[in-house]
């Protein structure tokens, strides 16, 4: 016999919840963005070339990816509410590893143990946002991402501050972030059970988070295609500043490390802001319209970016990526409505697809940029939002729910 759940229960979003799964995904992302931060201390110590960056990239990224919808599956059917804590196991690891690595391979098994753990990491936390976010999906997500945002903007911070002064071995100082996310996980996986059990009710009874809706085979199908296919333009565009960004202005407006990784602290720090934005926004107006402003806005910037001046690149790579950023949430809840019932499984494709399609993008990229120089990376780049205009073949699930 089930006990109903009142109403304020079912409609009510855990803010306390959706907050600490922000602070535990900015401490999985910091982690994970010291890698990319550390890649000038790499690149001079190992002698790398910019095929051998990317191939790093690739590694942690398609490790990161691959097991994510597989657990998303996993966890769909039997529910793992502390899997996140064993994942951060596999980050902390990592990063010891990576610290006192002395060979490009152990850099490479290092990092792949780095995109393990997020790989555990991002299933379940993103089905225990979806239970904290009440009806305000948007909010929910947009909190989440903020953490994670923020959490890879502060990764070059870390890297000029501690990092370039101190040399590679300090990264094993951040493993004590990955027992602090440990001990917030354990008490996030304590809620989940409750928490879980009211949105399901507010589900059952027609709550605003709805789910309920089920669509055609060739509706989900299309729209998942068109959704990965924009998120891999999205994050190919933005792997060109995750990996090479510091490269390109200390090639060409002759940058110092630190000052060149303060400029994409601040890059990064846009997409936090852009994320939360975007959540929100499309609560109000929806993830159709958000999708279309963010995928393809950008375009003009974009364009002119590889011709200004220092001053101009900061202010233009800050609003690319804070209009880019906002579209991810509502690709993520987009592809949920899709398939209302496989929270683990989408949240474990999208998480998985942003890092094997970053991978991917990184690996071809680094090839580029050692052929024909970063400069023209970006040039080539500038073009990619373009496909922003696939948004038309998106099915307008909003207007069928309505």
């Amino acid at each position: 016999m089930t006990t109903a759940i009142p109403a304020t229960i079912r409609s009510r979003t855990h803010l306390a919840v959706l907050v600490v799964l922000g602070l535990t995904h900015l401490l999985n992302d910091l982690m994970q963005s010291l890698i990319p931060a550390a890649y000038p201390i790499l690149k001079d110590a190992y002698a790398l070339d910019f095929v051998q960056i990317g191939m790093i990239t690739m590694t942690f990224q398609i490790a990161g990816s691959l097991l994510q919808p597989a657990i998303g599956m996993v966890t769909d059917r039997h529910p793992a509410p502390y899997s996140p804590v064993v994942g951060m196991m596999f980050t902390l690891s990592g990063l010891v590893s990576l610290a006192f690595a002395h060979s490009y391979a152990v850099i490479l098994v290092s990092v792949a143990l780095i995109g393990i753990g997020s790989s555990i990491f991002h299933p379940e936390a993103t089905r225990m946002a979806r239970y904290a976010a009440g009806g305000r999906q948007g909010l929910a997500q947009g909190l989440f991402q903020v953490g994670g945002q923020a959490g890879g903007a502060l990764g070059p911070v870390f890297a000029a501050l501690v990092i370039v002064p101190w040399g590679q071995p300090s990264l094993a100082w951040f493993a004590v972030l990955a027992l602090l996310a440990m001990a917030l996980l354990v008490w996030i996986g304590s809620r989940q059970r409750e928490i879980g059990a009211a949105f399901a009710a507010m589900q059952a009874n027609g709550g605003k988070a709805g789910g309920t809706l089920r669509h055609a085979p060739a509706t989900i199908g299309v729209g998942l295609v068109v959704l990965t296919l924009l998120m891999f333009t999205k994050n190919a565009y933005g792997e060109s500043f995750r990996s090479f960004y510091t490269f390109y202005l200390m090639e060409r407006f002759g940058l110092s490390i630190p000052s060149a990784q303060m400029m994409l602290f601040i890059f990064l720090l846009a997409s936090a802001a852009g994320a939360l934005i975007g959540g929100i926004v499309g609560d109000r107006i929806g993830r159709y319209r958000i999708i279309w402003i963010s995928v393809l806005g950008p375009l003009p910037l974009t364009l002119i970016l590889p011709h200004v001046d220092l001053f101009w690149t900061g202010v233009l790579t800050v609003s690319i990526n804070l209009i880019m950023a906002s579209a991810f949430a509502s690709i993520l809840i987009y592809a949920m409505e899709l398939l209302p019932h496989r929270v683990g499984l989408i949240g474990g494709l999208f998480y998985g697809l942003n890092f094997g399609l970053g991978g991917i993008a990184a690996a071809l990229l680094g090839i580029l940029a050692d052929r024909y120089g970063v400069q023209t990376v970006y040039t080539i780049c500038s073009f990619l939002p373009l496909a922003g205009l696939l948004t038309w073949f998106l099915p307008k699930i909003e207007n069928a729910a309505a």
